[in-house]
């Protein structure tokens, strides 16, 4: 059958409607096959690009002084457990740009409404989602859980040690970060998310939150009540607002964790703000630019019971289900910040296959798209 790559989740709607379409599918499967012979000979012609070795990037980490930094410990220290959160509480927190482009719409919300090409379709699309998203919250169609907590860390180079309690006797876990090795303009450091967390040398108290989310238990059987009926586009529709819904848990989520570690509250963001994440902080997710490797997410499955609190799974490929999930980690430093680690070489893929006590063969399987060799 066809391979077909999405670059994100909430594009993958207007692929499948074309998928399911016998009129628009030749067509589709014609260009895909083209894009993909293309996308094949750039990689025959393309050429490794010189990168700095590791240990030349570590010494232009990211410059924080822990000297001046005071850190602050959130309200708790272990996890929490959140089933049947209210959906209707999400909603404000909705980021509709996502939802139009899935629908292959361009342009932000709630300009798209009023743009002279797609503006009626895309007030049209966005009065069903309302339609169906009244009735998703009226009858609970979908439930919402998530497991959050906060846990006292440091980091030892690219690396950062999570312990159980205040008093860091006994470690739960080590995550692993990879760091950026292209070559940077003076001033411009190359980033690993570890360079966020207090070294160990630092003597400094620090804590890292993590967290996994999902409004897509009940998605799919909602979904599959629409096929029943030969209704196509309200079944993509329902996975679309899944979707939605589970960012907006993310970041309804985030907004709760800042003010529950202290350096939220005085914060004064409207949605807009909080869309362009103009708030202190990051919540970084695996297999994503800043933590390429998806593997990680096993780590923050164990420490969270993600499974057992939320009935979350992980896949062999490291993909969560239901679909409609977000995890990650949360960073509460100022200037924590979202980078891409971009292209790596050899020599961090067998320090990282050490770190991790795996092999390179290994290592090489899961950050493939991102060898610079």
């Amino acid at each position: 059958g066809p391979v077909l790559h999405v670059l994100d989740a909430s594009k993958a709607v207007g692929v499948v409607r074309d998928l399911m379409n016998d009129k628009r599918r030749p067509a589709f499967l014609d260009k895909n096959n083209q894009d993909q012979q293309t996308l094949r000979e750039s990689h025959a012609l393309r050429g490794s690009k010189p990168l700095k070795t590791i240990e030349e990037s570590r010494q232009n980490r990211t410059g924080i002084d822990w000297t001046i930094h005071s850190t602050l410990k959130p309200d708790f220290i272990g996890a929490k457990t959140l089933n049947n959160f209210p959906l209707e509480d999400l909603v404000p927190y909705i980021d509709w740009s996502p939802f139009f482009h899935a629908w292959e719409m361009r342009g932000r919300y709630p300009a798209i409404l009023d743009d002279a090409i797609v503006g009626s379709k895309a007030r049209e699309l966005f009065e069903d989602a309302q339609k169906q998203l009244k009735d998703i919250i009226l009858n609970r169609r979908f439930t919402a859980r998530a497991v959050y907590g906060f846990f006292p860390a440091v980091s030892t180079g690219d690396d950062i040690v999570v312990y159980q309690d205040a008093d860091r006797s006994k470690a739960l876990t080590t995550f692993h970060t990879l760091r950026q090795q292209i070559h940077k303009p003076d001033g411009q450091f190359n980033h690993a998310l570890a360079d966020f967390i207090a070294p160990q040398e630092s003597g400094v108290e620090d804590y890292i939150g993590m967290f996994a989310v999902t409004t897509g238990h009940g998605a799919d059987e909602h979904a599959s009540e629409f096929l029943k009926d030969h209704d196509d586009y309200s079944s993509i529709m329902a996975k679309a607002l899944a979707d939605r819904l589970a960012e907006a848990f993310a970041e309804c989520l985030h907004k709760r964790v800042r003010n529950e570690w202290g350096y939220g509250k005085k914060e004064y963001l409207d949605n807009e703000a909080l869309i362009r994440e103009k708030y202190q902080g990051i919540r970084p997710a695996p297999g994503y630019p800043a933590c390429p490797d998806h593997t990680e997410k096993q780590l923050l499955w164990d420490v969270l019971d993600v499974e057992n609190q939320t009935g979350m799974k992980l896949t062999e490929s490291c993909a969560m289900w239901p679909a409609a999930s977000v995890s990650g980690l949360y960073f509460s430093h100022p200037q924590s910040k979202y980078f891409a680690v971009g292209k790596i070489n050899k020599d961090q893929i067998k320090d990282y296959a050490s770190r991790k006590s795996i092999s390179v063969d290994d290592a090489e399987k899961w950050l493939s798209p991102w060898l610079n060799y």
